[in-house]
Parts: C-alpha cells; structure tokens; sequence
C-alpha cells in the first residue's frame, strides 16, 4: 500500500500535470446537458436506458463515488483522463498532443473495458477521436468539464470557475461532445483536480451526474518509468478500485507502456476489467 507521504508526492505529480494538462439511482434528475434542445433524443424503443447514478447526498449535493463494492467479484475500473484546457489551443496548434491514440488502440487489443473523462476542449480538438471512442461498446464517456479549470479555490494553480459559470461549464461539455458526434455520454463527472467542496457539489445538484473521484493514484503523470507506475497500481488496486490515469502524450508519455504491464498483472490475479458504470451499477444494486 501507498504510505501517506508517498501518496501526497503523487498527489502533487498529479497536479502539476492537471495544472499542466490544462467517463441509488436518482428519478428525478434530469440527464446532463438535457437543457440544451439538441440534446434531448427522440423516444423509440431501442433507446439505452438511463445508466446507474447516485442518490443525491446529504441536502441534495451532488453525490460522489470513490470505488465500487469490496467484497464479491473482483472488479477494477481503469479511467483516463483526457485532459485540455480551454487556452491550450496554441500549444496544440504548436504540435504538442494532447491525446494518445496508442493508448486507445491498447486497451482495444486486450480487450479492457475502461470509462474516458474528456474535457470539452479535448473533444474540440479531437473529434473524430471523441467519436470513436464514443461508439465503441468497449469504452464510456464522461464529463471532465469544458475548461478543466477548476471548481475549487488553490486547486494545484489551475484557474478557477466562478460559482456560477460551475454548471454552465459542465454543460458546454456535453455540448461539445454531441457536436462531435459522441452518443450517450455517461452521467458522470470527474472535477478538474478532484477538487470539489460544498459549494461546487451544490451548484452541479441539478445536473444529476455523480461526481466520480477514485481510490487508486496510477502516478502517470509525468512519468518517465513505465515499471514504477504499473508498480503503484498493483500495489493499490483492491476490488472495487477507480484507478485515475491519463490519456495524454504530452503529460502522461509512458502509461500506455504502463497498461501494457497492469493488465495481465491484474488479470492473473483473477480481476476483471468494467467501466465505471458496472461499478456504480453495483454499489447501487442496479446492473449497467
């Protein structure tokens, strides 16, 4: 297991590259984005159902979910985070990538299942790579913001959205997501950062998403030894886990190596890879 100060080093690696790099059920919350008019799709039979959430938290916050159920099957959720901010525009246009089709193509080879949290711009920037993923059964899309600015003050030097722009700003993701043609993007948000408090869990409370958080810190970012970070995971996961990673060249350049290596490591080990979805799905005794 991680010691509480090599966790905190991690945590602050973390940062720097989110700074740097700057997927119960509820009835009656909307779906997220549902307020724009494109995103409402047309009834039909063969529509997907709604996927699991969260009951809303004490007062009604947005609830938050950290790890599926330990005991039972032995499950482990990988989630990458596709990370752009809204002012990256000129260092992409410069040549630096900010997606990792490798990466992708990877996790299609041995067959792993995994939830994508992509920021608004990344799709933007990205977009037939958003589409793919989208409609590809294998993985999921959820919401990591529009600006990967963050929704907390002192969140590792990232800017900060206003109280209320928080929602706006959510939404303009899943906007960005269907112009780019991803179907069904999950109900699900991951803070830039993972930073969050009371007042930003409350502003997001009508969307309907679950925040989702993780227990397992894959130290990517800005890695530069494939072994160390396949390392850190096995060392964490336990069943249940949300390992965070990221799907970013530029700031994670050796997790697809990573995954090569936690995959049979895992597998051996008598895990099973799901989405995100499969784990809330769980905790809330609902299939996905």
């Amino acid at each position: 297991m991680i010691t509480l100060v090599r966790r905190a080093a991690v945590l602050s690696a973390l940062g720097a590259a989110l700074a740097a790099c700057g997927t119960a059920t509820a009835p009656h919350a909307p779906h997220p984005g549902a307020s724009a008019p494109s995103a409402a799709p047309s009834a039909s039979a063969t529509a997907p159902s709604r996927p699991p959430t969260l009951a809303p938290g004490p007062a009604g916050l947005t609830p938050v979910f950290e790890h599926g159920p330990r005991a039972g099957a032995k499950t482990v959720a990988l989630t990458f985070d596709a990370d752009m901010t809204a002012d990256q525009g000129p260092r992409a246009a410069a040549g630096e990538q900010f997606d990792n089709p490798q990466l992708i193509a990877t996790l299609r080879r041995l067959k792993v299942p995994a939830t994508v949290f992509m920021t608004g711009r990344w799709a933007e920037e990205y977009p037939d790579q958003a589409r793919a993923i989208g409609r590809d059964p294998q993985f999921e899309i959820a919401n990591h913001s529009y600006s990967h600015y963050s929704y907390t003050p002192d969140c590792y030097g990232l800017p900060t959205v206003a109280p209320e722009e928080m929602r706006p700003d959510l939404e303009r993701a899943y906007t960005a997501f269907r112009k780019a043609g991803v179907p069904n993007p999950m109900p699900y948000f991951r803070f830039p950062g993972g930073c969050h408090d009371q007042n930003s869990l409350k502003a997001l409370a009508a969307t309907g998403v679950t925040a989702v958080q993780w227990d397992v810190v894959s130290g990517d970012a800005f890695a530069t030894d494939a072994d160390a970070v396949a390392r850190q995971v096995l060392e964490g996961v336990r069943s249940g886990s949300v390992v965070v990673m990221h799907c970013t060249r530029s700031a994670a350049p050796v997790t697809e190596q990573a995954v090569r290596t936690i995959v049979p490591a895992l597998r051996e080990q008598g895990y099973r890879f799901v989405k995100v979805s499969e784990l809330i799905g769980a905790s809330t005794g609902r299939a996905s």
